[in-house]
C-alpha cells in the first residue's frame, strides 16, 4: 500500500481526499455508542487533533468540509487555524443514527441487542436501534464528499472531517465495494484518517487509519 509520504508527495497524482475521524470523547472512552448524539472532545480529544492538524495542514490542503456535530467541527478548528481554511458544516457527514443503541455502552449492546449486533457483524443490513442502514448512510454522506472533491483544482486535496462508521461507509461506497464487505474496512482510531487518490478508474485507497502507532479502535463501527 502506497506509504503516507507517497500519497502526499503532489504534482500527477490527481485529486485526493483525506477523511479524518474526530478526536477522543468520554464516550469513546467508555466504548459508548455516540451515533448523532452531539458529545464534546476531551482534553486528550484536542490534543489529538491539534497533532494531527499540524500533519495534514503540510499537505497544504484546498478545501475542508465537516460534519456539524461538535465533536468533528472541533476537530476541523484546529487544521482551519492553522492553514486559514474555511470550514464548510454539513449534517450529512453526521455519524450513523443508531436509536435505542446511543448512549449504550459496547456490553449493554451485546446483552440487550445481540442478535443485531450479530447479524450487523455477518454483514447483514441492520438498523441498529431502529436506526439507519449503512448503506443509507453512504447514500447521503458520499455524494457530498464528492460534490466537494469535484471543486478541487487539478492535483487538489480535499479533508473531510467526520465519524468512523460515517467514513467507514463512505471509503466502501467511493470504491465500489459492495456493502457486504465494507465491513472488510478496518476502523479508524481517534484523529487518524485515511487517503483515497483519483486513479484512472476511480478513487483508490492509498491509506488507511494513518496518524499513529496502532491503537485500539474506541468507536461506533468496532
Amino acid at each position: 500500500m502506497t506509504s503516507f509520504s507517497e500519497a502526499s508527495a503532489g504534482k500527477g497524482r490527481g485529486r485526493r481526499i483525506i477523511l479524518w475521524r474526530h478526536g477522543q470523547t468520554s464516550w469513546n472512552v467508555e466504548r459508548r455508542f455516540q451515533g448523532s448524539t452531539d458529545v464534546e472532545l476531551t482534553e486528550t480529544g484536542l490534543a489529538q487533533a491539534r497533532r494531527a492538524a499540524r500533519l495534514l495542514a503540510s499537505l497544504q490542503p484546498d478545501a475542508m468540509v465537516a460534519s456539524d456535530l461538535r465533536r468533528a467541527a472541533a476537530t476541523a478548528a484546529e487544521l482551519a487555524t492553522l492553514t486559514g481554511l474555511d470550514v464548510t458544516y454539513d449534517e450529512a457527514l453526521r455519524e450513523t443514527y443508531a436509536g435505542a443503541w446511543q448512549g449504550l455502552t459496547h456490553d449493554e449492546i451485546i446483552a440487550r441487542y445481540g442478535e443485531q449486533y450479530t447479524a450487523w457483524k455477518r454483514g447483514e443490513p441492520v438498523r441498529r436501534g431502529g436506526g439507519e442502514l449503512e448503506t443509507e448512510v453512504a447514500d447521503r454522506a458520499a455524494p457530498v464528499v464528492l460534490r466537494h472533491a469535484e471543486k478541487l483544482p487539478e492535483d487538489g486535496t480535499l479533508v473531510v472531517v467526520s465519524h468512523g462508521g460515517t467514513i467507514r461507509t463512505t471509503i466502501g461506497r467511493l470504491l465500489g465495494l459492495d456493502p457486504h464487505h465494507w465491513e472488510s474496512l478496518g476502523g479508524l482510531s481517534n484523529c487518524c484518517w485515511s487517503v483515497l487518490g483519483e486513479g484512472a478508474r476511480g478513487w483508490r485507497l492509498l491509506e488507511h487509519n494513518a496518524g499513529t502507532l496502532p491503537e485500539p479502535v474506541l468507536g461506533d463501527d468496532d
